[in-house]
């Protein structure tokens, strides 16, 4: 019987758990906004260096030249996910003209590229756990908030940020006064 009364409570503990993890991980993180405390727009873009989901060692120096859209985001942040298809529609559609929308996970290395494979991620994707918090805030994420999202010029200075899910006619709007 003692057995029994055990075997019930893992059980329903479990149901718990599993329960209050998918409500957790379904539900956005913020809600669309400007970030706050812009005043990293107009200052030349914080330096870094993470590897890719190859182990390839990449620095913002590696896309000069180019407007980039760095979007901070992780494997189960599900508003990160829904952004996903938009943000490789923008590289397709901008990349020509010199965007390079850049990736940077906070995750473990495996399982993001499980993730590339799986869902067919057509733009460079950087991998970090605890740096990618810094890097994160570096670049204005005071809020610590996914998905977020900045977008640097050719020149290296950071002309938009945003925390959030993109919408995108205002980032169209920009890359197109920015291309």
């Amino acid at each position: 019987m003692r057995q029994l009364v055990v075997t019930l409570v893992a059980i329903a503990a479990l149901l718990a758990g599993f329960y209050l993890s998918a409500r957790h991980f379904s539900e956005p993180i913020v809600v669309a906004q400007p970030a706050s405390g812009s005043t990293l727009v107009g200052s030349f873009r914080p330096d870094f260096q993470l590897g890719n989901s190859t182990g390839v060692f990449v620095t913002p120096a590696d896309y000069a030249g180019k407007t980039v859209l760095i979007n901070f985001w992780a494997t189960w942040c599900v508003p990160c996910r829904n952004e996903m298809p938009m943000l490789m529609d923008l590289q397709r559609q901008y990349g020509s003209a010199g965007l390079q929308v850049v990736g940077i996970a906070l995750d473990d290395a495996e399982t993001v590229k499980g993730f590339i494979q799986t869902y067919g991620i057509t733009y460079p994707i950087l991998v970090g756990e605890a740096d990618v918090f810094d890097i994160s805030l570096a670049y204005g994420n005071g809020e610590g908030v996914l998905p977020y999202s900045v977008l640097v010029d050719k020149a290296g200075i950071v002309r938009w940020q945003y925390a959030g899910i993109i919408q995108r006619d205002k980032i169209s709007s920009l890359l197109s006064e920015l291309l």
